[in-house]
């Protein structure tokens, strides 16, 4: 007997926030369906996301995975199934409050918080900051330097007056090589470790999985996802998403509210 045909993209990488998950943090059926087909035919799914491990950890369960997960922008690799970080990453905190200083000194006072790097670690946030999910769990702390208590994974700024594409652009201009600036969805601009992007952590899974690029299809929604759009073989930007990620995708489709991924993975699974 003949061996099956090899899947038409051995990987699957998927934003949550934007792209997998609907505005109520939620999958649809018919996404979860196609999901399972694309793994019934040999295919592994991969989320590849902004949000640090403790907060990928109860969506993944939801989603009945028990496998990896590229979590905190690239920064981290967590294994699911083991609720461990194979793989980690850390911003240095006096290079982050360096960081931090010189965008204020450009723009003006900036509101921040923090991702703690660990499965368990916290997101804390200053006063004045405002979390952009209001169904992500945040601890508030009275003072700056409370931030920096314990190691963390990334800064998150939100300006008073600046728009989140004005506010990326200064911290790109004042930052440089202290830290990679991401801009990963509305009011989230973010300071990781320089040289840490999406890309990076989902080169390090896919050879942990055994994939090669050639065989990777991704799926987003924001600027952030440009640098996993570059590595994947194809990338595909949901309706919703940011012109700039539009402007490097291979393929538009319907927006995460209308199963936008759904809709391509049955045409390539057929």
């Amino acid at each position: 007997m003949a061996a099956p045909p090899p899947p038409a993209y051995a990987l699957i990488a998927t934003d949550l926030d934007g792209t997998l998950l609907r505005g109520d943090d939620t999958v649809s059926e018919r996404t979860r369906a196609a999901l399972h087909r694309a793994a019934a035919a040999g295919a592994r799914h991969l989320v590849v996301t902004g949000r640090p491990a403790p907060r990928v950890r109860p969506l993944l369960a939801a989603l009945g995975g028990g496998g990896l997960a590229v979590c905190g922008q690239g920064a981290q690799l967590y294994d699911a199934a083991a609720d461990r970080l194979l793989w980690s990453v850390t911003l240095d905190r006096e290079t982050a409050e360096t960081a931090l200083g010189k965008i204020e000194a450009e723009v003006g006072e900036v509101y921040a918080a923090v991702d703690q790097d660990g499965v368990d670690g916290l997101t804390l946030i200053e006063p004045g900051y405002r979390m952009p999910h209001p169904t992500l769990p945040a601890v508030r702390v009275e003072r700056r330097d409370e931030l920096w208590r314990a190691p963390i994974s990334k800064v998150l700024l939100r300006h008073p007056g600046l728009g989140d594409d004005e506010l990326a652009a200064a911290a790109r201009g004042v930052v440089g090589s202290l830290a990679t600036v991401t801009m990963s969805g509305p009011g989230t601009v973010e300071l990781q470790p320089c040289g840490i992007t999406k890309a990076t952590g989902l080169a390090l899974a896919a050879e942990h999985l055994g994939v090669r690029r050639e065989d990777a299809l991704a799926f987003g929604d924001m600027p952030n996802d440009i640098p996993m759009f570059r590595w994947a073989a194809r990338g595909v930007a949901m309706a919703n998403a940011h012109p700039e990620l539009k402007a490097v995708a291979d393929e538009v489709t319907t927006s995460n509210e209308d199963d936008g991924i759904a809709v391509v993975l049955e045409r390539v699974f057929a």
